[in-house]
């Protein structure tokens, strides 16, 4: 159960961290919100909620990362205690009992917490609003985090069969034998006839029905290979990743221009009104302007 649960929660995970960069491309959002062909009233009001987008996915990806760690922790239980003396590659644990976090997942997964943690507190409201530069400060770790993300699924702990042909599942090892040891005795798919196979009780035989076939027992050819799975996480977000990059760069190209103020306008409570030119420049609704005191 704590396998289903990580894995499924991994999945949302992914897909949240491959959307809360979407609504940050904000070059893009106001080139396509200024196409009124293109875009009716409704979709443009939806867009101008990005921010509300952004949150909503982030609260996501908090929730889900407790369920994660939660459904880890029993994983990393049940690694230890159901540990498989026969096909020790399967084995996360490295002994019987063993509860550690000192594997490549754990570490990577520890740091991805903690700077989970960082940048949700500081979005609180009255952080953002006592100090800002706190809050963009611990907003610009997403660089590690999504770094940390990429490497995480790389340690390997869940393992496939890739020899299943040589190797089916449920197949016999005899006295922790293999097909190789009957010599010409057995077939072409490791086929072994009953009368030869040693010590093998009635009782055996009807657990492994359906491996009687012909009065002739399946025997494993080889030993079992186990291999990690693909790790599937940079198809989710390497292309909003390479989206939001692309985009900050250009924010930082067009930020070296240099912009000259032309007025500055004081009005009732506190509303500053600043008139400002830049060369090849046209502001559009949605833009936002950030100001570097």
């Amino acid at each position: 159960l704590g396998l289903c649960i990580s894995r499924a929660s991994a999945t949302v995970l992914n897909l949240n961290c491959s959307f809360i960069l979407l609504p940050m491309c904000r070059t893009l959002l106001a080139a396509i919100r200024g196409r009124t062909k293109v875009v009716n009233r409704k979709a443009r009001r939806l867009l101008d909620k990005y921010k509300s987008f952004h949150a909503a996915c982030g609260i996501s990806i908090c929730v889900f990362t407790a369920i994660h760690v939660g459904a880890h922790i029993i994983n990393a239980v049940n690694f230890s205690t159901n540990y498989n003396s026969e096909y020790t590659a399967l084995n996360v644990a490295r002994y019987k009992n063993e509860v550690s976090v000192q594997i490549f997942p754990g570490v990577t997964g520890v740091l991805m917490v903690l700077i989970l943690f960082l940048m949700s507190t500081a979005s609180t409201r009255s952080i953002r609003s006592s100090n800002f530069d706190i809050f963009l400060g611990t907003h610009n770790l997403f660089f590690i985090f999504y770094l940390l993300l990429l490497v995480h699924a790389l340690g390997g702990v869940l393992k496939y069969q890739s020899n299943v042909q040589d190797h089916p599942p449920g197949c016999l090892r005899v006295n922790m034998s293999t097909a190789e040891d009957y010599g010409s005795l057995a077939g072409v798919n490791g086929e072994v006839p009953l009368n030869i196979v040693p010590k093998i009780t009635s009782g055996l035989f009807h657990a492994h029905e359906e491996l009687l076939i012909n009065n002739t027992l399946k025997i494993c050819t080889k030993e079992p290979t186990f291999h990690p799975h693909f790790p599937e996480t940079w198809m989710w977000i390497s292309a909003p990743l390479c989206l939001y990059c692309t985009e900050r760069l250009y924010r930082y190209f067009r930020s070296t221009k240099p912009v000259t103020i032309t007025s500055v306008i004081l009005h009732p409570c506190d509303v500053i009104e600043i008139r400002m030119i830049k060369e090849n420049f046209k502001a559009s609704p949605g833009q936002v302007s950030t100001f570097v005191c």
